[in-house]
């Protein structure tokens, strides 16, 4: 219990020892804890960042990796385009045409998923006439409007690629007014890329253990790391098939596919003593 005297009229209020001894046990585990914080902090930092101080004698290596592979997938582009004195009329004649190219595409093997409108226009489509000017005036030309035509653009992939020829003859018959775009991909090149990575480490590293070397030196641990990975562009086939109003391609072309590259270029900066 506190205990409280009086002196001269003001009060001085006395603390039991044992509230004494409460107190500063929690003070003193406060503490406790506020420094093993730090003192974690401090060691994480240590052990991931290397006490906070930069290498300062480094050397840096360069490598490359490559892989090659037969593209497996094929995409390329369908459109259809009409005229008509209407919108409705253009867009029925389009939508008949285009329905039959799915349908077409879908019964040859063609996955929904794997067609997909990139494109739909309306546009009005104008006369132009121009009247016969004098020597001081020009009057403005005259615009007609004298009908509309619809655009639809599918985009195509297939999976298959030794189909590609033949459904690029098919869509022609079909009504499609132009084919293009074609090329060979890689559906799923994560794969691919990590196994030119992996080469493109090994080499840099390699070279690396080989400057230490002839340096005198040795390696102490990775400072830095970066890569620049891509692929030189795939087969690709750019000429645009325009389609007659007589059933389009009728010989499926040969389409070879061809080899993809891919390609890692990888830089490593390693400490050194």
């Amino acid at each position: 219990m506190d205990e409280q005297f009086n002196t001269s009229g003001r009060s001085i209020r006395i603390m039991p020892p044992d509230l004494i001894v409460r107190v500063g046990a929690v003070a003193l585990g406060m503490l406790v804890l506020f420094l093993l914080g730090a003192t974690l902090k401090i060691f994480k930092e240590y052990r991931y960042v290397g006490s906070g101080v930069a290498a300062t004698n480094t050397i840096s290596v360069s490598g490359q990796g490559e892989v090659f592979a037969v593209p497996d997938t094929g995409e390329f582009s369908v459109s259809v385009h009409e005229d008509a004195e209407t919108v409705a009329e253009a867009q029925d004649e389009a939508t008949a045409k285009i329905n039959a190219i799915i349908a077409y595409l879908k019964g040859a093997g063609v996955e929904e998923k794997d067609i997909k409108t990139t494109n739909y226009n309306v546009n009005p489509k104008y006369e132009y006439s121009q009247a016969v000017c004098t020597n001081s005036y020009c009057p403005p030309s005259n615009q007609k409007l004298v009908g509309f035509e619809v655009f639809q653009t599918l985009q195509v992939k297939v999976r298959d690629t030794k189909k590609a020829g033949e459904l690029l003859s098919g869509v022609g018959g079909k009504g499609a007014s132009e084919v293009s775009g074609l090329s060979f991909t890689t559906d799923d090149d994560n794969k691919l890329k990590s196994d030119a990575r992996e080469k493109a480490i090994a080499d840099a590293k390699g070279k690396a253990d080989e400057l230490a070397k002839q340096l005198g030196v040795s390696l102490v641990r990775v400072v830095g790391f970066s890569e620049d990975s891509g692929g030189y562009p795939a087969p690709y086939y750019s000429k645009t098939m325009a389609m007659d109003s007589a059933g389009g391609a009728a010989t499926p072309p040969q389409l070879p596919t061809g080899e993809n590259k891919i390609t890692s270029n990888v830089n490593i900066t390693y400490e050194i003593r």
